[in-house]
């Protein structure tokens, strides 16, 4: 027996081989926007692989389809409760960029702390006079430092892992993750959120979005930094409130940032922070980098992005077996 496969809005540009052979004998069907997707193959679809939600006009048609896969790790653009109300699973692809987000995360640190792009921006204005090698504005050397982790999920233990192969002292906070998970790779924990800013000198930020961690990292928590932090953010934009990071750093709480993301991407020119550092104005000058939402991005992550959401859906329809289930706390009558 065969399944129908329907990716009803598939982003990737190029062939679609890798999709194809994800799903072996079964059928793999895509469309580019839902508005292109006929009827029937919404009516017949056993299997959805989505970036985004689909729309309740097009769920209406469904028929046949008993789980959804997004192909990547965030699913908070994902209304999974409804899905779940209509007894389908909702799977995410957890796993296919977790070496990528960790080292970009380990990338923003070590590019701040040793002066990369500062030194690269001030020699190209003069290559004789600002050659400067004893200058660095952030340096520290990295076995007396104490790196944060916020969030000690796939991501979060894969840069601690890096930061402790440098000597860094790790601390972790994460509330969810259960006693002894910090033991098993040699670091220590933090009962609170405060106390991982009191003690960091580095924060690395590799918690998921939700209602809980939306603007997690507020005033109150910046204002308890410890001197000269630097904040990394790999995860999700919403989680730091950018306008107390804006103030953060004009009074001097905190010493410089890393982003590759933000609470409303593409970036906002409008917002005070992102208007700062793009007129590259003089108390923010070489404290902040930003970069695209990129972190994830190399030619293995997006192969992996791409099977693994067709892998996954063909797991549960031939064989029953649910991977990384993100709605099971409502799922009572799976299809």
């Amino acid at each position: 027996m065969s399944f129908n496969i329907l990716w009803p809005a598939m982003r990737w540009p190029g062939d679609r081989e890798i999709e194809i052979s994800s799903v072996g004998e079964n059928n793999a069907i895509f469309h580019e926007c839902y508005e292109d997707v006929a009827d029937e193959e919404w009516a017949t679809a056993d299997a959805l692989v989505t970036i985004d939600d689909v729309p309740e006009t097009y769920r209406a048609k469904l028929e046949k389809c008993r789980v959804v896969v997004t192909p990547k790790v965030g699913f908070d653009n994902i209304d999974v409760k409804s899905w779940a109300e209509r007894g389908m699973p909702v799977c995410n692809v957890p796993d296919y960029g977790t070496q990528e987000v960790a080292d970009h995360a380990i990338a923003l640190m070590m590019s701040l702390m040793k002066g990369i792009t500062f030194h690269t921006r001030e020699l190209k204005k003069d290559p004789r006079g600002l050659w400067r090698p004893a200058l660095n504005p952030f340096g520290k050397r990295l076995s007396v430092c104490v790196l944060g982790v916020v969030g000690l999920g796939r991501i979060g233990t894969a840069t601690a892992l890096r930061a402790k192969a440098f000597g860094m002292d790790v601390v972790m906070y994460d509330p969810y993750r259960e006693n002894g998970a910090e033991l098993s790779i040699g670091i220590r924990r933090a009962k609170t959120l405060n106390e991982v800013f009191a003690q960091a000198d580095v924060v690395s930020i590799h918690a998921p979005l939700s209602n809980e961690t939306e603007k997690l990292i507020n005033a109150e928590v910046l204002a308890a930094s410890k001197p000269g932090l630097i904040l990394v953010n790999t995860a999700r934009g919403p989680i730091v409130d950018l306008d107390a990071l804006y103030d953060a750093l004009k009074e001097d709480k905190i010493h410089a940032v890393g982003l590759d993301v933000l609470p409303e991407e593409p970036a906002n020119p409008e917002h005070p922070l992102i208007k700062a550092w793009a007129a590259d104005e003089a108390w923010i000058d070489h404290r902040l980098l930003i970069t695209p939402h990129s972190a994830f991005f190399t030619p293995e992550s997006v192969y992996d992005m791409r099977f693994k959401g067709g892998e996954v859906a063909v797991a549960y329809l031939s064989e029953g077996r649910l991977q990384n289930c993100v709605n099971v706390e409502w799922l009572s009558d799976p299809r």
